[in-house]
């Protein structure tokens, strides 16, 4: 009986053997059309191929379209960051350029003015609750700098100075003057005399100084120039202030009042110069003709 059972095994693997070299052969002979267990097969391994490529795919393509979206993200981070960096090369440029401008207008405004001796200054600070009447200038007493001189920039008279530390300086601007705070002038006009006036104050409204007491008899136009007279001692002669854009009579209709507009930036001013008051004012007796006049 074993021998029976070993005998059956034997030929049952024998069998098998045989069929699957008989198969072997038959798939690898040329053949046009495959048979129909090969095309099952295939058509089954395709479509199983089918079910898990879609899904995958779809992950595949959203996995590269988030990685696109990172990407284009990034990069656009990088184009603002380098966006802000041109804006402010270009503002620093802009800033470089007006400095530029500003210390040639200066060191020519010097070149002309070699009889007052004006010392250099740089704007540092403004007054935070007085903005518009007062700054800050980075010299002082160790520079020469005195109480009431006058501060100027290339453009014309900007204020005086108000008080001298030993390295910094407080300027009280024109636009902060009041009756407290007078600066004789002189109305020049072509081809006539020179008309004598009080800088006392300014029109906060309209933006420029007052010229006070004009007499009546004298006719202003519009863009006559004023300038200081040297008159008293406080300011040298010669600096310019404004012109002239409009005349009224004051409230007593003893006098005129003239609006003038200043010649410099009242709210923009960034270099300046300190004009030493004793180097050229006008004698007691041209100041004596003056008032006759």
């Amino acid at each position: 009986m074993p021998s029976l059972f070993r005998r059956k095994r034997l030929m049952t693997v024998l069998i098998g053997f045989i069929i699957l070299v008989v198969l072997i052969g038959f798939s690898m002979r040329d053949r046009s059309e495959l048979s129909v267990p090969e095309k099952f097969l295939q058509d089954s391994v395709g479509w199983v191929q089918t079910v898990f490529h879609s899904p995958v795919q779809l992950v595949d393509n959203a996995y590269q379209n988030i990685q696109n979206m990172l990407n284009v993200y990034e990069q656009n981070e990088v184009l603002k960051s380098r966006l802000d960096e041109y804006k402010g090369l270009i503002q620093e440029n802009q800033q470089l350029e007006k400095d530029n401008r500003e210390l040639r207008d200066t060191l020519d405004k010097t070149d002309s003015m070699r009889d007052y001796t004006p010392i250099q200054g740089t704007v540092i600070a403004r007054s935070s609750d007085r903005w518009f009447e007062q700054m800050t200038i980075n010299k002082g007493e160790e520079h020469g700098v005195e109480k009431d001189m006058a501060v100027i920039t290339s453009e014309g008279m900007v204020g005086k100075v108000e008080s001298a530390g030993a390295f910094h300086s407080n300027v009280q601007l024109l636009s902060g003057f009041d009756e407290s705070n007078k600066i004789s002038s002189w109305v020049v006009r072509e081809g006539e005399d020179n008309v004598f006036g009080l800088i006392e104050g300014f029109d906060s409204e309209s933006g420029r100084l007052l010229l006070e007491g004009i007499s009546l008899d004298e006719e202003l136009e519009e863009g006559d120039v004023v300038m200081s007279s040297g008159m008293g001692g406080v300011f040298p002669s010669d600096l310019r202030i404004g012109t002239v854009e409009e005349v009224k009579n004051d409230r007593s209709g003893l006098t005129k009042t003239a609006y003038v507009e200043p010649f410099a930036d009242l709210f923009d001013i960034d270099h300046v110069m300190v004009v030493d008051r004793d180097m050229e004012t006008v004698s007691e007796e041209d100041q004596e003709e003056g008032e006759e006049q």
